[in-house]
Parts: C-alpha cells; structure tokens; sequence
C-alpha cells in the first residue's frame, strides 16, 4: 500500500529536502525514523525540493509498505522520535499509483520580511530595513501572470525540460513591520521564488521600472534578474491534489 506523509519542519539545521551525502536533509531524517520505527528499509520520495535553509509549513511525501498499521500510533512514534524541528500531522493511505511530486496540482509559497530587527526571527524571515515600495511591488508581481516562461528566475545549468509554469496568484501583503510575499504556481523552477522576490525588491527600491521588470522575463537571462534573497525567510506553506482534502 502506498501512503503520504503530511509534515512541517524547520530547514535552519538542514541542507534542503533532499538527500545530500555527507550534510543532513529532510529526507534522509524521515527515512532514518519511519525505516527504524516500521523495522523495515523505507524510500520516501518527497513532493518536492527545498534548498538549504528553506521552511516548509506543508509537505507531503510518499512511501509503500505492505503490512497494515494503526496510523493514530505511527504518527505518535514518529512526533517522539524525530528531531523536534520535523513534525508530522497525519499519515494518508491513497491509491498505489499516486505520487507525492507528479501528483501535486498546486505549490504555494510565503516569503517573509520583517523591516524592524527582531531577534526573535533571525533563521524565519529576511531582515531588511530599506523602504519598499509595496504598491509597485504589486503592480510588478501582477505582470507575472501575463507570463509563462520564466527561465530569468532559474537558477542556471538546471536539468529541466521547460522552464514553463503557471502562475495562479502572486501579491504582497504588509502588516505593521512584517511583509509576506505569496506566490502559487503548479510547478516551480529551481530557485525561482527567491529569484522574483529579489528583482520584486530593486522594483521597490525603484531600482528597475515596471518596463524593466516585464523585460527581464522576455529576455530569459538569469543575469538580468535581481539577487536571490536569502533561504531562511522562504517558506513551502501548501500542496494540492485532487485527492486529499486541505
């Protein structure tokens, strides 16, 4: 039978989601903890990648295993053994030939920004005290949906056949002094969301215009796009599929 995992974690401590020798992962922690608490060697295979540093309030993985478990007590062993910056909410049994990456119809991620120095949130949001433009920030941000291909925001010599994705929403949001930029998409490119909110900053730093941004993504040369923001105000918030109930 074929089951997912619905997990949050922390990425400060971790090299990103997947496997990496000789660096810790999310990945290879989880398996560590269902391989030993099912007795049994266990592959689970992720719904995606996160780099070094990034968070994820919402992750889904897969796994197969073949003998019957209460899941209620799965999911208790698990919260014990696991390390106390992975958490698991729920184990689901779906269909055998679902897949926890090609499966998944939408990704949504958050980028925090805190504009007041906040010791508080030093590894969970990017400290920047420069005045934004945020109403440009957004007028930029809504060009992303007039596009397609956004191979400027890839990260390059990247193993892809396309650089294609669909946008569904891109906006930002201020709160006194915390800003969160919320994109969604079906797929996203290698380093992509740091990408745009890196070039989304120089719009409101009026660095580029409006005219520039929109060029930049014509052109498709990573060069020409801003600086990627750092790892640790980005966070994977929510993945949908068909068949699994928010």
């Amino acid at each position: 039978m074929r089951y997912f995992i619905k997990l949050a974690y922390n990425g400060t401590l971790y090299h990103g989601w997947q496997y990496q020798p000789n660096a810790a992962s999310v990945q290879e922690t989880l398996n560590k903890a269902v391989s030993t608490i099912l007795n049994s060697e266990i592959s689970i295979m992720g719904a995606g990648r996160t780099d070094t540093g990034v968070h994820a309030k919402q992750m889904y993985a897969h796994f197969d295993f073949e003998t019957p478990f209460d899941i209620p007590s799965l999911v208790h062993k698990l919260n014990s053994f696991l390390p106390k910056d992975i958490s698991v909410y729920d184990i689901i049994a779906v269909p055998d030939e679902a897949h926890a990456r090609f499966d998944a119809l939408k990704r949504t991620y958050e980028y925090h920004v805190n504009t007041f120095k906040d010791p508080f949130l030093q590894e969970q949001s990017w400290y920047f005290h420069q005045k934004l433009d945020i109403e440009l920030m957004n007028k930029a941000a809504a060009l992303l949906f007039n596009h397609i291909d956004f191979q400027c925001f890839s990260k390059v010599n990247t193993d892809v056949n396309t650089f294609d994705c669909t946008i569904f929403e891109a906006n930002w949001k201020q709160n006194k002094n915390q800003l969160v930029f919320t994109i969604s998409a079906n797929r996203f490119l290698r380093n992509m969301v740091r990408s745009i909110v890196g070039t989304l900053v120089n719009v409101g730093l009026h660095k580029i215009t409006l005219d520039d941004f929109n060029t930049i993504i014509l052109n498709k040369n990573r060069d020409k796009a801003g600086f990627s923001v750092p790892a640790h105000g980005l966070y994977l918030t929510e993945i949908e599929y068909d068949y699994i109930s928010p």
